[in-house]
């Protein structure tokens, strides 16, 4: 193992541990959570996506950065993605109920809320189809040509912050990789079942759980980028 390898497994280890036997530290970041809801759906998103591309550059280029990767401006733009995600799980979280009613379908509006642990299911389903079909492909898309521009301006902060031509952009998407694999595959066979779980979590864990699978995410596309010649969509 090399140095950084362990220095990475020592510090994902000690933070877990943290975590897990530090009296009162679980406590106190929910209940940050709490009273800062979207600035700590930043932070979470901020660290832990970032440190999953990092995991999947390691993999592809068995290194943890690079010139030009650019991690402090992924850190800003996974930040804001955390900002949209939580707003995301709100009102689809919030809507999706009266869509099930309006639909007919046989399942209390409050159904997250009740005991019935079937309903439960069933209404977490529902909220993740309708956002993995609705709302994600077009934030896909959106993040994808924010990466690309990020590996264009070379990683800089001016350069996260410059102009971003958008239709030039689009163009140099893999369509076979965002299509062919994150929409058709992982879509329907990672993200709505792992979302499912997400709704069915307590509200101060949701956001956390969807960073974290952010970074078994990268993961998977770093061992799909390896099996063909495509750059993964950051």
């Amino acid at each position: 193992m090399k140095t950084a390898d362990m220095m990475v497994t020592v510090v994902v280890a000690l933070v877990l541990a943290i975590f897990a036997y530090v009296p009162g530290v679980f406590g106190g970041f929910n209940a940050l959570t709490h009273e800062h809801d979207f600035l700590m759906s930043f932070i979470k998103f901020g660290i832990l996506c970032t440190f999953g591309e990092s995991i999947a550059l390691r993999i592809t280029a068995k290194r943890y950065s690079q010139p030009g990767f650019g991690v402090l401006p992924r850190f800003l733009l996974w930040g804001l993605i955390g900002l949209l995600i939580n707003a995301a799980f709100i009102i689809y979280a919030m809507g999706v109920p009266h869509l099930v009613a309006a639909l007919g379908l046989p399942l209390p509006a409050d159904s997250l809320a009740g005991g019935n642990l079937l309903h439960k299911v069933g209404m977490a389903f529902c909220i993740s189809v309708a956002i993995n079909f609705l709302f994600a492909p077009l934030f896909m898309m959106a993040h994808t040509v924010a990466a690309i521009h990020i590996e264009e301006t070379g990683g800089t902060l001016a350069g996260f912050f410059s102009p971003v031509d958008v239709s030039r952009t689009l163009g140099k998407i893999d369509w076979d990789l965002l299509y062919g694999f994150v929409f058709k595959k992982t879509l329907l066979f990672f993200w709505v079942p792992c979302h499912t779980i997400t709704f069915l979590l307590p509200m101060e864990l949701r956001v956390l759980f969807a960073a974290a699978l952010g970074v078994a995410l990268g993961i998977i596309l770093a061992f799909a980028n390896r099996k063909g010649d495509s750059p993964v969509p950051a």
